[in-house]
């Protein structure tokens, strides 16, 4: 199965009637939203076209000449088990449909059955061959430890495994056409997640986002449907909704937390029926994009309390990214401190400053309510202000509330020094925090501060020496 995602999965349509292809074609377009579809009247040429195309599903008739469709099933359950096959016959035999299913058809269906029930038969095949694909695609990339294509998450700056998983997770369901959870802190970088997913699925469409944050009722179906001419007072043209916008591509909308239920009713039935109506129209347009979700807030609890629909959300949740918030990623603030310093000196056309070996460790006992966002912030800031070689530790002390001096002396008292989630500080760095915290004490006086430390002066000077202050 190759890792394009629906509605690249390709059907199979194969039957020794042109005619009934012809009218399954139409109907799996125009009522399932199936649109990669192969065509075959001749039996003999199903396996090779299996080979050579990304085919996930074949319809089978029974009665065919040459092969007959019962012989076909069993070859391509031998040769290509990870294929699924739906048997659709023209005869209503209980003793046939059961032989079928034991020999590993997936359902069976007549023809002159009703077109709903075999649609949403082709449609339910279809999501459960891709969740079976991504299981297994998971399992790989979790035992192997690997990245198909690490290229896409190269913006993306970290070391931590946690971030690696999601990666992984990410390049699992990549292919698939269900709905997308993000979820994650304000400022964890939740945009780039959805970014990264969309290039990995391989869409032929744009990205398209949208924040529905304060959006009401009437907005939200406007931007999302569209309208047509003279919908509404002002309406002096159709406009596309950013559904259309997004066809063949990926429809992103972020903070899906603060949708309105009027709004999550819509976007409900959009999930469940595939298609929506433009405003002022009566004629129902499907949807040909994947819906992603990001949101900061707890969406169990909020449909626990009846702010959020039970069934938008358990749609929603089908796959689920969790983004780890900056302080359960310690190791990452030194790369990310790096990388947003060189940004703002390449914007502001200074130098990069050489980072004081102790600021790390500050910054590693902060917890970051902001994430990466404030990290980012704090590290454009520093740069803005920036005078000498060695950067400034001033900012980072003021927005972390880490000074200390002399008439706070019991700040933080019933507080650990160091955060306890974290390893220990090296000696030499407390040293070097005891240095500084003295130096600013004494206000610069290097007499006074060797008489805090209880050092004496020529040693406080070499360690001020190597520390390059």
């Amino acid at each position: 199965m190759n890792n394009r995602r629906y509605p690249s999965f390709g059907v199979l349509l194969v039957d020794d009637e042109a005619s009934f292809l012809r009218s399954l074609s139409i109907a799996l377009e125009r009522l399932g939203g199936i649109n990669h579809i192969y065509r075959c009247e001749d039996s003999r040429q199903v396996m090779t076209m299996i080979e050579q195309e990304p085919i996930g599903l074949v319809l089978l008739d029974l009665t065919m000449p040459h092969l007959s469709g019962e012989a076909l099933l069993q070859q391509i359950v031998e040769e290509h088990p990870e294929v699924g096959v739906i048997i659709i016959s023209g005869l209503n035999q209980l003793e046939t449909a059961v032989q079928c299913i034991r020999l590993g058809a997936f359902d069976y269906f007549v023809k002159t059955t009703e077109e709903g029930r075999l649609i949403e038969g082709v449609r339910r095949a279809i999501q459960l061959q891709e969740m079976r694909h991504e299981s297994q695609a998971m399992r790989q990339r979790f035992l192997t430890d690997t990245l198909e294509r690490p290229e896409v998450f190269a913006d993306i700056i970290t070391q931590d495994k946690g971030m690696r998983s999601v990666f992984q997770y990410l390049e699992s369901i990549a292919a698939s056409s269900q709905p997308v959870l993000i979820m994650g802190e304000s400022g964890t970088g939740k945009e780039q997640i959805a970014h990264a997913l969309h290039t990995l699925s391989n869409a032929s469409g744009p990205l398209v986002s949208v924040n529905v944050a304060g959006l009401d009722d009437n907005v939200f179906a406007d931007t999302l449907f569209g309208h047509q001419r003279g919908a509404f007072t002002g309406a002096d043209s159709a406009r596309a909704g950013m559904i259309e916008q997004a066809a063949g591509g990926t429809l992103f909308l972020d903070e899906i937390g603060d949708l309105s239920l009027a709004s999550q009713v819509k976007l409900l039935r959009l999930l469940q029926e595939g298609e929506y109506y433009p405003l002022g129209s009566d004629r129902p347009k499907r949807i040909r994009a994947r819906v992603v979700v990001a949101t900061h807030q707890n969406l169990e609890a909020k449909q626990q309390s009846g702010e959020f629909r039970k069934d938008l959300y358990y749609r929603l949740r089908i796959h689920q990214v969790a983004i780890p918030p900056l302080r359960q990623r310690k190791g990452d603030i030194a790369l990310l401190l790096e990388y947003f310093l060189a940004q703002a000196a390449e914007e502001l056309q200074k130098n990069k400053p050489t980072i004081p070996k102790e600021l790390p460790v500050l910054l590693a006992n902060y917890d970051f309510p902001g994430n990466i966002r404030e990290l980012r912030a704090l590290a454009y800031d520093a740069m803005t202000q920036h005078r000498s070689r060695m950067l400034s530790m001033d900012i980072f002390r003021r927005v972390l509330n880490q000074e200390i001096t002399p008439s706070e002396p019991d700040s933080d008292a019933g507080n650990p020094l160091f955060n306890p989630d974290q390893p220990l500080p090296t000696l030499q760095q407390v040293g070097e925090l005891l240095v500084e915290a003295a130096m600013e004490r004494a206000q610069g006086n290097q007499s006074l501060a060797s008489r805090l430390l209880g050092i004496s002066q020529p040693a406080l000077s070499k360690r001020l020496k190597k520390k390059q202050l």
